[in-house]
């Protein structure tokens, strides 16, 4: 089965499963005292800066949970926008375990902006109200759109001056990257992030992510927090020989440009068919679509793929490292042959 649910559906790519091989080999210390964890460290730090501080963890919303408690007080929330991972798509995680509010934004592409913040940064001491401590952003968003340098220049600078800090769920990162035409450090250290959730599930690598302190202070009690979140592996070799291959060469850009190519081949090829409306800008592999009702259905029995907004017709298909032309132009020919009875009202005959 091929689908365009989700880049999670894809399996791992072959250099991945060659280095877990490679590291399968004999016995290593455990919990991160072995070669392999040294080597994903100093090759994250190549990405980030020499006073990165990286941890490897299991999961995307581990990574995120560890991030929040490590820069977050019991008395603090984090700005978002209302479309994030943190806020929709995390079982209340950052509530519940990280302990912090979420005070969300609404917005059309799912970015913040500057004035998002100041309006957000309100009551500032006052014992009756959370009080603003970090703003995180996903990058790319969950409508597949990227923040592009300059506007994360902006939003840090602006985070900065009202006393927040920044953070990046970059479990898409690779694919912003890819989008941009920059590296990794572009679109965090370099324009004054402050820490990251660095993705790897999503882009090639079988489980594993990594949260990133790129001011090193921050990570003061991380490994603790780490331990305590359930999110420190015992064979780590296993995780770190993944990052390795993925990020002491150009296997993550490789992964990711290719997903973004068949996502704007995707888009290319629906924006043919007159009963399909591309909804937002289409930069990673991400493409959102309002399809003719009765359509959709008909693919997504060989195709599947996720509503994204039910009421507004809007669908999400994803391309991952190993979606192939092949794929995109037969889900295209599907679709086009399911719309081609489409009644004006956007009923399929």
């Amino acid at each position: 089965m091929k689908s365009f649910a989700s880049d999670n559906y894809a399996g791992a790519h072959p250099e991945v499963l060659a280095a877990l091989s490679a590291a399968n080999d004999g016995h290593a210390v455990a919990y991160g005292a072995d070669p392999w964890t040294a080597r994903a460290v100093e090759a994250l730090r190549s990405h980030f800066g020499s006073a990165a501080e990286p941890l490897l963890v299991f999961n995307g919303t581990g990574a995120n949970v560890v991030c929040l408690r490590a820069v977050c007080r019991p008395w603090d929330a984090v700005i978002c926008a209302e479309s994030a991972h943190v806020n929709v798509d995390e079982g209340g995680a950052p509530e519940r375990i990280a302990g912090v509010k979420l005070l969300t934004v609404a917005t059309t592409d799912g970015k913040l902006t500057p004035e998002d913040l100041r309006a957000r940064v309100t009551r500032i001491g006052d014992e009756h109200a959370v009080q603003p401590r970090l703003v995180t952003i996903s990058q790319s968003t969950e409508l597949g759109t990227c923040y592009e340098p300059r506007e994360i220049e902006r939003l840090v600078a602006t985070a900065h001056e009202l006393g927040l800090l920044v953070h990046v769920d970059g479990s898409r990162l690779a694919n912003a990257a890819a989008a941009m035409g920059c590296g990794l450090a572009r679109l965090t250290s370099d324009v004054g992030v402050d820490l990251l959730s660095l993705g790897g599930t999503k882009n090639g690598m079988v489980v594993g992510e990594a949260v990133v302190f790129l001011a090193a202070d921050l990570a003061d009690g991380a490994r603790y927090l780490r331990k305590q979140t359930l999110q420190l592996a015992s064979k780590s070799r296993f995780l770190a020989a993944q990052f390795v291959a993925m990020y002491e060469r150009d296997l993550w850009l490789r992964c990711a440009s290719h997903a973004n190519a068949m996502a704007a081949r995707l888009a290319e090829r629906l924006g043919r068919l007159p009963a399909v409306r591309i909804t937002q800008r289409v930069q990673a592999n991400a493409v959102f679509a309002v399809l003719p009702r009765g359509a959709a259905e008909r693919v997504r029995a060989v195709w599947p793929f996720y509503d994204w907004d039910p009421a507004a017709g809007v669908v999400r298909l994803m391309c991952s490292w190993d979606t192939s032309e092949e794929d995109v132009d037969a889900f295209a020919g599907a679709l086009a042959e399911a719309c081609a009875g489409a009644a004006p009202d956007g009923r399929c005959g």
